[in-house]
């Protein structure tokens, strides 16, 4: 894995660390090491996400102690995940701190240094409401993302995405899954295999 030397993935709102498809990446991405992270509220075994600041200070407080265990620097680390554990670690990436009101812009402090980031059926915005975006600290990412998306998701579609990435000024690659909703249900090989190599190109 040329240029990195660890994954670190995070789960959707909805799930845990121990869905499917991030042990899929962790089986296929052996012996690179690999680390699944639940937030805050699941271990305490709460439905509701916590606030983006507590999953922000998860995000980086997970990453910087899996890159000591390691003893490396976050930088030469890929993060990621599902849904709303890949926004968060976008958010971290480009510095934002989630403490903004709704409606107001973005407060952004240090960005979270890593190698880049791998963003697993990104919500865009929510189902039906495309009006509310999940964009203004994409401008702020500097380093290489990676998009798997379905083409039937209702979180963003495909022509969505495609315009509102263009706001990371780094590389961009995206992955379309056909016929996919959101879960990207049955697509676990497929997904593993996409993260793996483009964790692989990494340069």
């Amino acid at each position: 894995m040329s240029g990195a030397k660890g994954l670190v993935l995070f789960p959707g709102a909805g799930s845990s660390a121990d869905h499917s498809s991030l042990i899929a990446i962790e089986e296929l991405m052996q012996p690179v090491p690999v680390a699944r992270f639940d937030f805050p509220y699941r271990r305490a075994g709460k439905r509701a996400p916590d606030r983006a600041p507590v999953l922000l200070k998860c995000v980086r407080d997970e990453v910087q102690a899996f890159a000591r265990q390691y003893g490396v620097r976050t930088s030469s680390l890929v993060i990621g995940g599902r849904s709303m554990g890949g926004r968060m670690c976008s958010m971290a990436a480009a510095g934002d701190t989630g403490t903004a009101k709704k409606g107001d812009l973005p407060v952004f402090g240090d960005p979270l240094k890593v190698r880049g980031l791998v963003l697993i059926s990104y919500p865009l915005h929510p189902p039906a409401h495309p009006e509310k975006l999940r964009i203004a600290h994409l401008s702020r990412i500097s380093v290489p993302v990676l998009f798997v998306h379905g083409t039937n998701d209702p979180f963003g579609s495909p022509a969505e995405l495609k315009k509102y990435v263009k706001k990371i000024p780094s590389e961009v690659s995206l992955h379309f899954i056909e016929k996919s909703r959101h879960d990207l249900k049955g697509k676990d090989a497929e997904i593993a295999e996409v993260v793996r190599e483009w964790c692989q190109n990494l340069r």
